[in-house]
């Protein structure tokens, strides 16, 4: 039986007389890589910021790892690290520097060159980061959310702007997370990403949850309605191309 390392119970979110979340429940086992899926303004960001401790909740409640949200939200900030957006580091200051930085806001030893290798960013170390490209910022963004050695992390959208090859980069990346025993949390707008990571999945729309389970059985589910794609799928997509062209190995991206 799967531990449950996360749970919601009918959560609630108002921004006056709007309702941003309108009580939702849900669980995320330990050592999943569970996504939460939505449009924009569907309650998804909100949800995770509640959990995260970043925002306040008007109602409900949110257990992480043993530990009620309302009582201790301190603890469960040691327990969690949380992807900042790019923009949130110092683009003068090199690599190892800004993990250095990290560690002491954690108050916590850190081994710049090994979380970087964990990232397949060694070489870069002593590089500036805004002298990273894209995807090698997303992956640096990635790493400070381990230097707290946390048991689940939150990634918003971590391969947005990216092209394929930095996206199936981090994806391996995201999987190699997961697979040392981190709990992974992730929102994304593409699809294919969803289906290939997660292994559940719950959809929002207007603030609430319209379905949560696994890709594979949304997608059964689905097709026993009758349901028929209007084109015959292929056994590659274009994407699929594009990797087989220029390579998917770790390059410069």
């Amino acid at each position: 039986m799967q531990k449950t390392i996360i749970t919601v119970n009918n959560l609630f979110k108002k921004y006056g007389n709007f309702e941003a979340v309108k009580g939702i429940s849900f669980e995320v086992y330990e050592g999943e890589i569970f996504g939460l899926l939505g449009p924009n303004g569907a309650g998804k960001t909100t949800t995770l910021e509640i959990i995260e401790t970043l925002r306040e909740k008007t109602g409900g409640e949110v257990i992480v790892d043993g530990i009620n949200l309302d009582v201790s939200p301190q603890k469960i900030k040691h327990l969690i690290g949380v992807q900042l957006q790019t923009s949130g580091f110092y683009p003068g200051l090199k690599l190892v520097e800004l993990i250095e930085l990290f560690g002491g806001l954690y108050n916590q030893p850190v081994k710049p060159l090994e979380l970087l290798q964990m990232v397949n960013l060694e070489d870069k170390a002593r590089n500036k980061f805004k002298e990273l490209s894209g995807g090698q910022k997303q992956r640096f963004s990635i790493a400070t959310t381990l230097i707290n050695k946390p048991r689940i992390i939150f990634l918003d959208e971590p391969t947005t702007g990216l092209d394929p090859q930095a996206r199936r980069n981090l994806w391996d990346l995201i999987k190699d997370i997961r697979s040392k025993g981190t709990t992974v949390i992730l929102t994304t707008h593409y699809m294919d990403e969803a289906e290939q990571l997660c292994d559940r999945i719950a959809i929002m729309d207007e603030g609430k949850i319209i379905t949560l389970d696994s890709p594979d059985k949304m997608i059964d589910d689905l097709v026993s309605t009758g349901f028929e794609r209007p084109k015959q799928l292929k056994a590659a997509s274009l994407e699929d191309v594009f990797i087989a062209l220029t390579g998917k190995d770790m390059r410069e991206e």
